[in-house]
């Protein structure tokens, strides 16, 4: 009996990749990523050097002797002279310089980070006319240099009774950082998961509680990576206080720093000016270095969904 079915076809063969086309090709990219690796890394290992270097040489001075520092800058300390920190400390009042310099930057990040968080959240998860405004005038405030407004300003300081005073500073510092932290935050909550917030509101908590009981403990990277930026900024801030803060009693830690050069300047005692110098560097590095974690997640945070 013979059948009409047909013998099923053989498969087709696929062709063969063209190795011998695409080796050169990978080897020469493979090459040229050698090359930009190694390119990029000598680019940041000097870059690395020119930032380490002054710093430790700075470490290095403040344990020498003003003989020592002229005759011989790039040898180490015949032995750490302490006193040199003492000195600074005591006599040139940077425990003054500091206790102001923490009350004032102390509350002014605190201030700032409230206010900033509780106005971003707005602008990021609710709808209501003169949002983008709002939005876009904070954005504007990061444009307006600072320079332009410290004759206006010290005259508003003046009229209110708030020059040379703690709290007039503190208020200047979080009127300062707030367009910044506005704008950094405001992205952040954005890619915070609705959902949560609205599971919130579903078991009964009222606006305020769903903000800091369930969306301000999410947002801990983007605040950590803030406050270490506003940190930074009202920590080295010399303009402002240079302006509003005259009395002598107030000085902050930059303003001392000046004054610390120009008087220990005249009196040969560049041991002590080092010394002094380190001291004001420690609680950045110190900062930077316990919170680094964290504000490089905080800074990818909103990459990735």
């Amino acid at each position: 009996m013979k059948t009409t079915d047909t013998p099923p076809a053989a498969p087709a063969r696929r062709p063969a990749p063209a190795t011998g086309a695409t080796a050169p090709a990978a080897k020469e990219k493979s090459s040229e990523g050698q090359v930009l690796n190694v390119f990029s890394h000598g680019v940041l290992i000097i870059w690395a050097i020119l930032v380490v270097m002054p710093l430790l040489w700075a470490v290095m001075a403040s344990f020498k002797t003003d003989d020592s520092i002229l005759s011989t800058p790039w040898e180490l300390p015949d032995k750490l002279h302490f006193e040199n920190w003492s000195r600074a400390w005591s006599q040139a009042h940077m425990s003054d310089y500091f206790l102001n310099t923490i009350v004032v930057v102390g509350c002014s990040l605190v201030g700032t980070l409230l206010l900033g968080s509780m106005a971003a959240y707005v602008l990021a998860r609710f709808d209501f006319p003169g949002n983008r405004f709002v939005y876009f005038l904070f954005i504007g405030g990061m444009s307006f240099p600072i320079i332009l407004a410290l004759v206006p300003l010290f005259f508003v300081m003046n009229n209110m009774a708030l020059l040379d005073t703690r709290h007039g500073l503190i208020l200047v510092y979080i009127a300062y950082s707030l367009p910044f932290t506005v704008f950094f935050l405001t992205s952040f909550f954005r890619t915070l998961p609705t959902s949560v917030a609205e599971a919130a509101m579903l078991d009964g908590a009222s606006h305020t509680r769903t903000f800091f009981q369930v969306m301000l403990p999410m947002a801990k990277p983007g605040l950590i990576s803030v406050g270490i930026f506003n940190f930074l900024g009202q920590w080295n801030q010399y303009m402002l206080p240079t302006v509003l803060n005259t009395d002598p009693n107030q000085r902050v830690l930059s303003q001392g720093l000046v004054e610390l050069a120009n008087s220990q300047g005249y009196k040969g005692d560049w041991s002590g000016l080092f010394a002094g110098l380190v001291m004001a560097m420690l609680p950045v590095l110190g900062a930077y270095i316990v919170f680094q974690r964290q504000v490089v997640a905080g800074l990818t945070a909103g990459a990735v969904k």
